[in-house]
């Protein structure tokens, strides 16, 4: 009986251990800082949930290194003071491993200088190339540059034989930031900029603004450069002023929620964005077309809505952080420098490829020019 005893013993105390390791196993903890809800949420719903699709995907095949992956995701409803907050409680409470996010240019430069101080990577999901131009060592970002952008958009206009153009921005931090690219890259690519204008970002009718353009004859395009409602709100007052001059919009207008809110007046708008909108076009063997085709069946298997670059910017977030984890653990600073040696990654935004000076990863052919034709996103095929 004793012996038998004795046996019972030993075989808990071997189980017990056996189980040690899985109950030691490290939670990879990673945070976001996301508009989930407020005047951005366009961009940080579709943020959040493509997070919470990865993170369930990943963690049900093993996580990174066989541990889980806790997604921390604070919805700042696009407040840089609350953005300010958020970074301080995921870095010194909840510690995180690194930070996805803000959705916006204002939030993302206002939490900039805090996770570089702190040493900790931050993947910002906003466009303006101000976040990581000058370069902070654990600042990162995921959208195509402004000046990329605004060098596709005069690329396709000088094949229109478009010289002359008014410039329109709302007053927000995206909005400065792509005004500055584009007057400044304007005279090295032979575009004038005869007229410019910067609007409110609550505007509810720019037909003051529109009817002001309009009187320069010599304007032969408009170039806006703004978020929501503004993107609508132009298109629908220069339709109504019977003005049809090319409309260009910034990479910002990526969803096809904006063409809806336009209706008709979106008919023919030109801009660029990554491939994501016309992923269905891309040959078989495209470096993003398996990317691509996977995130876009899977978003839209789960959540029954359309994918957007807006998530796709997160999904880019995502798989970087995943990949310097997986090598460099969850020691931030190798984390950081994995970040740094990723090359040739394909991502819906591109193909990733970073260093020391250039903390985006991409250049300028992640970007297609696109255009709406009959309420849809097709690739722009010139006239």
């Amino acid at each position: 009986m004793k012996r038998f005893s004795n046996q019972l013993i030993l075989a808990a105390v071997a189980m017990s251990l056996a189980v040690v390791p899985a109950a030691l196993a490290e939670t990879v903890k990673i945070g976001a800082i996301l508009a989930v809800t407020g005047p951005a949420s366009f961009l940080g719903g579709p943020e959040a949930r493509t997070l919470e699709m990865l993170t369930d995907e990943a963690n049900a095949a093993g996580g990174i290194n066989g541990n889980k992956i806790e997604m921390i995701i604070k919805d700042s409803g696009a407040s840089p003071e609350k953005a300010i907050s958020f970074a301080k409680q995921l870095i010194e409470e909840d510690k995180v491993v690194a930070v996805i996010g803000p959705s916006t240019y204002g939030e993302s430069m206002s939490v900039k200088k805090i996770f570089d101080d702190a040493g900790t990577p931050l993947v910002s999901c906003a466009a303006a190339e101000a976040i990581v131009n000058p370069v902070a060592k654990y600042v990162f970002k995921t959208p195509q540059k402004d000046s990329y952008a605004v060098e596709k958009i005069f690329q396709t206009m000088k094949e229109m034989g478009i010289t002359k153009i008014a410039v329109l921005a709302g007053n927000t931090g995206f909005g400065k930031g792509g005004k500055e690219q584009l007057l400044k890259i304007a005279p090295t690519m032979g575009i004038e900029v005869v007229e410019t204008e910067v609007y409110d970002k609550g505007a509810n009718d720019l037909s003051a603004v529109i009817a002001k353009i309009k009187a320069n004859k010599d304007v032969q395009a408009v170039v806006n450069w703004s978020i929501v409602p503004a993107q609508a709100i132009v298109a629908k007052n220069m339709r109504q002023a019977g003005w049809d001059v090319p409309l260009f919009q910034s990479h910002g207008f990526g969803n096809i929620k904006y063409v809806e809110a336009g209706g008709a007046a979106s008919e023919g708008i030109i801009f660029p964005a990554g491939r994501l909108l016309v992923a269905s076009e891309l040959p078989a063997d495209h470096p993003q077309k398996a990317v691509l085709s996977k995130y876009i069946a899977d978003f839209e298997g789960k959540y029954k809505e359309q994918a957007s670059t807006f998530g796709g910017h997160a999904y880019d977030a995502f798989i970087i952080l995943k990949e310097a984890i997986g090598k460099g653990g969850t020691d931030k600073d190798k984390v950081r420098d994995e970040i740094e040696k990723i090359k040739g990654m394909p991502g819906t935004g591109g193909i990733f490829s970073f260093s020391a000076e250039d903390h985006n990863g991409l250049d300028i052919e992640s970007f297609e020019m696109i255009t709406v034709k009959d309420g849809k996103f097709v690739p722009y095929k010139g006239k």
